[in-house]
């Protein structure tokens, strides 16, 4: 089983922890992983382009000359797509892009995604947030600590409302719950904060 330090506030060591194999050691599975980002995307992606068709663009709908007799080609109406500021065909329309990708898809890339991050040393256990004060410069000085410069995720189930008050005016911080961490979510941060209860709780939930 590998075993973590647990450190404060502070970035010193005050104990360690043993977390489970088939969560923090598991085989990585690539595949997986490019699923769960691929589904987190996708599901998280607005699909509200639209271009009008000929019945929704403006302009009258009378025929434009007769038809015979001209020596024009017969036209209907300035609306036609082939006229200038007319409909559009075959343009697209809003739609949704989300689909459902299977629980143990996900929770087994959630296991590759806590692998990866503990063996690139992108995992940090913290024994706990007990910050002084919600303000943020106290969150700021905690995150210079650990010379968390880029993107950070912190995850904890708080009990108090100092962390998020703390974190969430921080550009690149992110705070989840234990319950609401995804595969994408680790990938896309550079550095996990995460309790040590929260990490106790992943180890526990996740373990096959």
């Amino acid at each position: 089983m590998p075993v973590v330090d647990v450190v404060d506030l502070s970035n010193n060591k005050v104990g360690e922890l043993e977390l489970a194999d088939t969560v923090f050691a598991a085989p990585v599975n690539e595949a997986l992983l490019y699923e769960a980002v691929r589904n987190f995307r996708a599901n998280h992606r607005g699909g509200t382009v639209k271009t009008k068709t000929r019945a929704e663009v403006s302009g009258s709908g009378k025929k434009l000359w007769r038809q015979k007799g001209t020596g024009r080609a017969r036209m209907g109406s300035v609306r036609s797509p082939i006229w200038r500021k007319g409909g559009t065909v075959h343009g697209p329309r809003p739609r949704d892009y989300s689909y459902r990708l299977p629980r143990k898809m996900l929770l087994g890339a959630l296991r590759s995604a806590l692998t990866v991050k503990l063996q690139d040393g992108g995992l940090t256990v913290v024994s706990a947030f007990d910050l002084a004060d919600h303000k943020t410069r106290t969150m700021q000085a905690v995150l210079n600590v650990f010379e968390a410069r880029r993107k950070v995720l912190l995850v904890d189930n708080p009990s108090d409302n100092k962390l998020d008050l703390g974190s969430r005016n921080l550009p690149g911080v992110t705070l989840l719950a234990t319950r609401e961490v995804t595969a994408y979510d680790l990938l896309d941060h550079e550095k996990i904060l995460m309790s040590e209860a929260a990490a106790k709780k992943l180890s526990e939930a996740l373990a096959i």
